[in-house]
């Protein structure tokens, strides 16, 4: 993977760059006035890290970058806010002063909504192993800004960790947090959803190991919660059961410790 900057960079924007190719031991290279393709082509690599003057970017090839961008969540926090339900929140139980494990950031989304519901008395770790994504979501969770202060309050709350879970549930005490998360990527994917398509392309797509939902397990008080397709075998593989029938095609597995 390759790091480089958008056209003509900052000052600012050059050296953060340069930060980010040392943190991760990429390769920092001038961009010039090179495309990211040309870029790619001449050093080999089609995996870039763009750092442009408002965002972070992740090109692979694709047509379309990852960036950034809380997507649902900010409607979901948006209608909590508003004293309507979340499925994620009901599943899982999350109340006001919960410890929360995030084993699978992804873009963020849950674990946003997860520190909303949790608020300033509680506390929620995100466990990304993609160096890229994880740099991509640390970003964006730090910098982003919306029109709503008590969002924007929830995304600074959530402590992004770089890992694998099944390293960082082994090195957690029993009966360490209140809800330990699953959202892998979804064995059967759901093609409608656009917003995926470009996390697909950085995404750890292994599956869920048996290892894993045992420790968490032994890590949570609360819940154990994996997201997936309804009609996904994952659930029964795992431990969780066969979900309720949802109207749309993700549906919530729990294990209550």
């Amino acid at each position: 993977m390759l790091v480089t900057t958008s056209y003509s960079p900052s000052p600012e924007a050059a050296a953060r760059a340069k930060a980010i190719a040392g943190e991760l031991r990429c390769r920092y290279v001038e961009r010039g006035t090179s495309s990211v393709r040309r870029l790619g082509e001449r050093y080999g690599d089609s995996r870039f890290l763009v750092v442009t003057e408002r965002e972070l970017q992740f090109h692979s090839g694709g047509e379309t970058p990852l960036f950034f961008h809380p997507s649902l969540s900010l409607v979901r926090v948006k209608r909590l806010m508003n004293g309507e339900h979340d499925g994620l929140i009901e599943a899982s139980g999350a109340a006001v002063g919960d410890a929360v494990l995030d084993c699978t950031a992804g873009l963020g989304s849950d674990a946003i909504v997860f520190s909303y519901a949790v608020g300033e008395e509680g506390a929620v770790t995100a466990v990304e192993s993609e160096p890229a994504l994880y740099t991509v979501v640390r970003e964006g969770l730090a910098s982003y800004q919306t029109f709503s202060e008590p969002f924007d309050a929830a995304m600074r709350r959530v402590r992004l960790v770089l890992g694998h879970h099944l390293e960082t549930l082994r090195g957690m005490p029993d009966d360490s947090v209140d809800i330990v998360y699953f959202d892998p990527m979804f064995r059967q994917p759901v093609e409608e959803s656009s917003a995926i398509g470009p996390l697909r392309q950085v995404a750890n797509h292994s599956p869920l190991s048996e290892e894993a939902i045992r420790e968490a397990v032994r890590v949570a008080r609360k819940s154990v919660v994996m997201k997936e397709h309804r009609d996904s075998g994952e659930f029964e593989r795992l431990g969780f059961g066969q979900p309720a029938r949802t109207r749309t095609k993700i549906a919530y597995g729990v294990i209550h410790p």
